[in-house]
């Protein structure tokens, strides 16, 4: 048995608990960071941080350790599994935790549009807000400065004129386009208040039905398709050989579209040009509202010692700190997730030095409009097979092998078995 550490007992064992963590390569060098900072700044417990090989691995990793019974304490699972999680019973919810462990959070500081996606709609935390990020798109000044574009477009009309623009001036790739079922169809749908699927995005039952097959999602596609066709696109993925990204940091395409948590990462790579982000634009006539937010929450699961609750509740509260939450900005792209933190950080003068100039794009996006009940979020059992089925098909689409409709369509008609068999497995349950 371990232990418990008091200050009387200076040799006695650490509290370990452990933690497993989706995040790779350089964010994920920052996540095994903070556990040795907080590993550093006491001598009462121990976090033991293993990295899970990407988000969906953490998730069915800790799926199928539970079952031998030998699970983390402490998860790091990514938006797209929040609904599956809720509805398992297999965890602590973090507001629960810190009052029976004593160990305060301000709970009240975090912003609404993170806090709503994490919380029951009485507002209990389920999970804890921490690596928090939204969509922008990231452009090259020197390629819209040649090709006399003075703005960032904010609308999807003005973006096209500006591919034509960049087309003119002799720039053979205006974007480096990688499907993303997160940013084209979640987060477009978010700022354009159009729904993803039936019962407000599933919040409000299980009986839910995928709907983006009738929405303005539908003409979006059809545009990138369109613009893939005509030149002022090029379709970049892994299995290409080549990613979005490297087209965009190495100068072939002017555009593309990441998370903001990408901001760090393109300030290294990116030393030959001049580039920033703005927000992902909507279409004209919409009125734009708020996008929501990505990145993770940190879930406790069920079935650990007292000991190793009071371990997790201390590491919670110490990522919580204004000192914590700078360290994460400062090494990645990630936003504040509290306001006491974002307001601090202004009065520093934080977003008016490089590196981080304008990377408050991202708040700006996530607060422009209070939450309508289709902007809080996406509550979708099977959300991971979701995206997997809507990606599988936009990408036969963009291959030439269907119409667009055809591959939304058909995306919706397996998502909604997806969702079917949520409902039967959690037959008689609603969200909290």
């Amino acid at each position: 048995m371990v232990l418990l550490a008091t200050a009387g007992t200076a040799h006695a064992e650490k509290i370990k608990f452990e933690y497993w963590y989706g995040l790779t390569g350089d964010l994920g060098a920052v996540v095994a960071e903070t556990c040795n900072r907080f590993n550093a700044s006491q001598d009462l417990y121990e976090a033991v941080c293993v990295g899970q090989d990407g988000y969906d691995k953490a998730v069915q990793n800790t799926i199928a350790a539970f079952r031998a019974g030998k699970h983390p304490t402490l998860l790091q699972s990514f938006d797209a599994g929040t609904a599956d999680l809720m509805l398992s019973g297999e965890f602590y919810p973090v507001t629960q935790l810190m009052a029976d462990t004593g160990v305060a959070v301000d709970w009240a500081d975090y912003f609404p549009g993170i806090a709503n996606y994490y919380s029951s709609t009485s507002g209990e935390f389920f999970s804890m807000p921490w690596n928090s990020s939204t969509p922008v798109y990231y452009f090259n000044k020197d390629h819209f400065a040649k090709a006399g574009i003075t703005e960032a477009p904010i609308t999807w009309e003005g973006m096209e004129e500006a591919f034509k623009a960049l087309k003119a001036s002799g720039q053979a790739c205006g974007l480096a386009y990688a499907p993303s079922s997160w940013i084209d169809l979640e987060q477009f749908s978010m700022a354009h208040n159009v729904p993803v699927a039936s019962n407000n995005n599933g919040y409000d039952g299980l009986d839910t039905e995928l709907l983006f097959n009738t929405t303005l999602h539908v003409r979006y596609m059809e545009d990138v398709q369109r613009w893939l066709g005509e030149g002022y696109a090029m379709l970049r993925t892994q299995a290409a050989g080549k990613t979005a990204r490297d087209s965009f940091v190495e100068g072939e395409c002017s555009v593309f579209f990441s998370s903001i948590a990408d901001h760090n990462t393109i300030h290294k790579l990116t030393p030959a040009f001049g580039w920033d982000v703005q927000i992902i634009p909507t279409y004209e006539g919409v009125e734009r509202k708020n996008t929501v937010v990505g990145g993770a929450s940190l879930w406790v699961l069920s079935g650990k010692t007292d000991d190793e609750y009071l371990a997790a509740a201390n590491y919670l509260a110490f990522l919580a700190t204004k000192e914590e939450q700078q360290f994460l900005l400062e090494n990645s792209g990630y936003i504040p997730v509290t306001k006491s933190t974002y307001d601090a950080l202004l009065a520093e003068g934080f977003y008016a030095k490089e590196p981080f100039i304008n990377r408050d794009i991202a708040m700006k996006s996530l607060t422009w409009s209070e939450p309508t009940p289709l902007t809080r979020g996406i509550r979708l059992g099977g959300m991971i097979q979701i995206r997997a089925e809507w990606q599988a098909e936009v990408e036969a689409a963009l291959a030439g092998q269907k119409t667009m409709q055809e591959a939304l369509d058909t995306a919706v008609a397996r998502g909604n078995d997806q969702l079917k068999r949520f409902a039967q497995t959690y037959a008689g349950k609603s969200f909290p």
